[in-house]
């Protein structure tokens, strides 16, 4: 149960006013304050972190790949891309900057050469199975980054059904569906790159790139969708994320909700059931900790750390931010005690750097060091998206 506190909920649109929210006991009750002042996270530092960071992996020589560009990481340039975006209304930016610029040109280089482009891994530098393991995982994040941007376009040009993607977006998906896996126990999704590291590189994790994988077609515009082909394909992965949903851990649990609430948004029957959903939220409420917020070593199932040194048992801001992310999007009401909670944490946990806490469930690593930052880049972005709901 949640010690009894005041949580500040939410700064309001423009206006400065801020709900409070009284939790004594799992109960609530409401007042307004007003002229509670800015908001006390800075889009402005999470912007400039997240930028450094981007900056520093498109030229780091570990993650340069063939012609020019560079790995789409699952911790870094992947939340990058879906998070930057969502800080241009706060910062009035019109455009996007030249970091930004920067991924979304290796990205749009590497669909538009996807038949020469060497994959991000091989079988013969990095181990059985890894060029179409990086294939299908790479297939998934061109086809998620370029449709976040086109649905991040002008509101006035999507006001009607008939907004189409960009061409790239269009070759994007096509790259895609192509790498769907069409028969077998793993039919519905995609070969996942597999490193044996959580969250994103472990045997489980193809199912949280099926994940996304839903998240981003749920963003397409509604004439894609609705095209014969297109809806063999959603049914197949839509199949898959619901057959597959008990036997995953917490946090891909988490990105199943989120999968599910994208699809539901866009007109799609929910993955998960009425009975499922309550039961992840039972389960998000028992691991939920004091202070409001999550801790990934408790969503990630019984996970050792290669070097067997213990986990981080705090709250993190990866947890955090994705629990608050998927709540959101699947409609829990911001003033609902539990996301509550887990805003305030968020509000208030932001580093001096602009970033927000998390570390490696996979080895113990310096904080400081770029390595060691990994965690805390997909903790930033993930927080943003969060923070930035509209």
């Amino acid at each position: 149960m949640l010690e009894a506190r005041e949580v500040l909920v939410r700064t309001i649109a423009s206006a400065r006013w801020i709900l409070i929210l009284s939790l004594t006991a799992g109960t609530g009750t409401f007042a307004i304050a007003e002229d509670a002042g800015q908001p006390s996270w800075s889009p402005k530092s999470a912007a400039a972190y997240l930028d450094q960071r981007a900056d520093w992996w498109s030229t780091w020589p570990r993650a340069a790949k063939d012609r020019g560009t560079f790995c789409i990481s699952c911790h870094t340039a992947l939340p990058y891309a879906l998070a930057r975006p969502a800080l241009h209304a706060a910062l009035d930016e019109k455009e996007a900057g030249a970091t930004e610029a920067k991924v979304l040109a290796s990205v749009t280089k590497r669909v538009q050469e996807w038949a020469e482009v060497e994959p991000f891994y091989n079988d013969k530098t990095s181990g059985p199975h890894k060029t179409e393991q990086a294939r299908g995982s790479e297939s998934i994040f061109n086809a998620l980054i370029l449709v976040n941007r086109d649905a991040r376009a002008p509101r006035d040009r999507k006001m009607s059904r008939n907004w189409t993607m960009s061409d790239d977006a269009q070759i994007a998906f096509d790259n895609m569906w192509a790498l769907q896996i069409s028969s077998g126990d793993a039919k519905g999704s995609w070969n996942w790159i597999d490193f044996n590291n959580r969250p994103f590189e472990a045997p489980d994790s193809h199912y949280y790139g099926a994940s996304l994988a839903a998240v981003a077609v749920a963003m397409t515009p509604p004439s894609y969708r609705s095209s014969k082909e297109i809806r063999e394909h959603i049914a197949l992965l839509r199949d898959y994320l619901a057959k597959e949903y008990g036997n995953q851990s917490s946090i891909n649990r988490v990105a199943a909700l989120w999968a599910s609430a994208k699809l539901a948004s866009a007109g799609s029957p929910e993955i998960l059931t009425a009975e499922e959903r309550q039961s992840l939220l039972g389960d998000l409420w028992k691991t939920q900790q004091s202070d409001g917020g999550w801790s990934l070593s408790s969503l990630a199932g019984d996970w050792k750390r290669h070097d067997n040194t213990a986990q981080e048992a705090a709250s993190d801001g990866y947890a955090t931010g994705v629990v608050a992310l998927a709540l959101e999007t699947a409609g829990i009401p911001r003033s609902e005690t539990h996301l509550a909670s887990a805003l305030n944490w968020l509000e208030h946990h932001q580093e001096a750097q602009g970033s927000w806490p998390a570390s490696s469930l996979n080895k113990q690593r310096d904080p400081e060091s770029d390595i060691g930052r990994f965690m805390r880049d997909s903790a930033t972005a993930y927080t943003v998206l969060a923070l930035t709901q509209p």
